[in-house]
């Protein structure tokens, strides 16, 4: 797809956003009580639920025990209906295991797992609706799940893709700009901390630079949304114990 395409003369995107305009964030938390925590999350068109479960003592094999902190097991699906072609999508195929180990990745950066040594954490994530970012939704959304488990983070962990068109860094990715070069990354943005940085393609190391800045400041803001959510969700919680 060209770049004059994705990027109009006047500075607008195909979905009539500025470069780095996130898409819209909705999100709430306690969705699914049988489990420990869980999130549904939108941005833009993509949609996800997280599922988290745990701390608990380790199940399957004695062995995968580790006796300084927990264990993080990260499952990833996309719903048959998630995108307009209809398709079976097993459970560990190349993609899912692929995104299983990135946010696995991800969350043993954020969570504080020496706090819970010799026990397993369990998060699942299913994208509903994909429109681009898969990635970055799931890490968004399990974050919200993670804070509703109560269990104890370094910080929001907020992830975003970027992607260049035109000289011009484009932030918070949907399905239609994913052609362009583009990383994605997950912040800590208090501390700056990078979890997990990863690139779908090759990147002229001139764009580099532009491209961080760009994904970093994105973050931050998906950040401030998450935090809002978050600060709704005990003010609704506050009031029904009041009642």
């Amino acid at each position: 797809m060209a770049g004059l395409e994705l990027l109009s003369d006047q500075g607008y995107r195909l979905d009539g956003r500025k470069a780095t305009e996130l898409r819209k964030v909705q999100a709430r938390m306690g969705v699914f009580a049988q489990a420990d925590g869980s999130a549904y999350l939108e941005q833009g068109n993509t949609r996800a639920l997280a599922v988290v479960y745990g701390p608990h003592e380790m199940r399957g094999s004695r062995s995968r025990t580790l006796h300084d902190r927990a264990a993080i097991n990260c499952q990833y699906s996309m719903a048959t209906f998630s995108t307009a072609e209809r398709k079976r999508r097993p459970h560990g195929d190349r993609k899912s295991t692929e995104m299983s180990l990135h946010l696995k990745q991800t969350f043993e950066a954020a969570i504080m797992t020496q706090l819970y040594p010799r026990s397993q954490i369990d998060i699942y994530v299913k994208i509903l609706q994909s429109d681009g970012g898969n990635y970055s939704v799931c890490v968004n959304a399990a974050t919200l799940a993670v804070i509703d488990a109560g269990i104890p983070m370094r910080d929001y962990v907020c992830a975003c893709s970027v992607g260049f068109v035109d000289e011009t860094p484009l932030a918070d990715l949907c399905y239609a700009e994913e052609s362009v070069s583009s990383l994605s990354v997950a912040l800590l943005p208090r501390g700056g901390q990078i979890a997990l940085l990863q690139m779908d393609a090759r990147l002229h190391q001139d764009h580099l630079e532009a491209l961080m800045e760009a994904a970093m400041t994105a973050c931050k803001g998906v950040s401030k949304v998450l935090d809002e959510v978050v600060r709704q969700h005990l003010q609704e919680a506050a009031v029904l114990n009041v009642y």
